[in-house]
């Protein structure tokens, strides 16, 4: 099981996973130009280009291009980049939905095995050039945080989903093995994200995956450690 792996070697099983279900608040696999509708291939365009380099300095004419669309079918479906970015973050957030549902770990019975299963998965999406497993609601919200209102506030809810989604399984390992003190399951499934977004951030100052994929064994030596001492395998 997931808990009886040491604090310090991520399990294997999530590495085949991550291969398997479409990376979304850390990674996302290149866009397909041949599938798809215009607006689809454009949503994909935005999350790998922004990923890239940026949100401002990412161009309309850069997205059509990398969606293979026309500028005159960018502006059919989006009246500014901003409208694309808002729909971006609302998109990126349906890719993480398959995380919470797809992977062996969701099915296991002890909750905190499932929660740490999730962190091994996350670990094993750390991996090929940064660009491709850093979040998109993440970068893109540092830059635009205080000058788009409707970016920000679609970045905050694309990141409460994620927190709001974990939290059902760190409530149930707080009822199984004890609530520690001073800790919620929002607050823990806040602090997972936090330190996954600060791994990205992290990653992009030496443009390797390494120094992330050490971030987030302490994230599970930390999780281990809240619960080791109240009965937890």
């Amino acid at each position: 099981m997931t808990t009886n792996q040491p604090p310090s070697t991520p399990t294997a099983l999530p590495a085949a996973a991550a291969r398997d279900v479409p990376h979304a608040g850390g990674g996302t696999p290149a866009p397909r130009a041949a599938r798809g509708s215009a607006r689809d291939k454009l949503i994909a365009a935005a999350h790998m280009t922004v990923r890239k380099q940026g949100y401002a300095a990412t161009t309309v004419d850069q997205i059509c291009a990398a969606a293979g669309v026309t500028k005159g079918a960018f502006f059919h479906h989006f009246a500014s980049k901003e409208a694309l970015a808002v729909a971006a973050a609302e998109a990126w957030t349906e890719r993480a939905r398959p995380m919470f549902e797809m992977p062996p770990h969701t099915k296991l019975g002890d909750p905190l095995a499932r929660l740490l299963g999730h962190i091994d998965f996350r670990f094993a999406m750390l991996d090929g050039p940064v660009e491709e497993f850093t979040c998109f609601v993440g970068t893109m919200v540092q830059e635009a945080f205080a000058t788009s209102n409707a970016i920000r506030t679609a970045c905050e809810a694309s990141i409460a989903a994620y927190c709001d989604a974990l939290a059902p399984d760190i409530e149930a390992t707080m009822a199984r093995y004890g609530t520690p003190d001073g800790v919620t399951a929002l607050g823990l499934a806040q602090h997972v994200q936090a330190v996954l977004q600060g791994s990205f951030i992290l990653a992009k100052t030496t443009n390797d995956p390494a120094i992330a994929r050490e971030s987030v064994t302490h994230l599970k030596r930390y999780v281990r450690m809240l619960f080791d001492q109240r009965g937890a395998p």
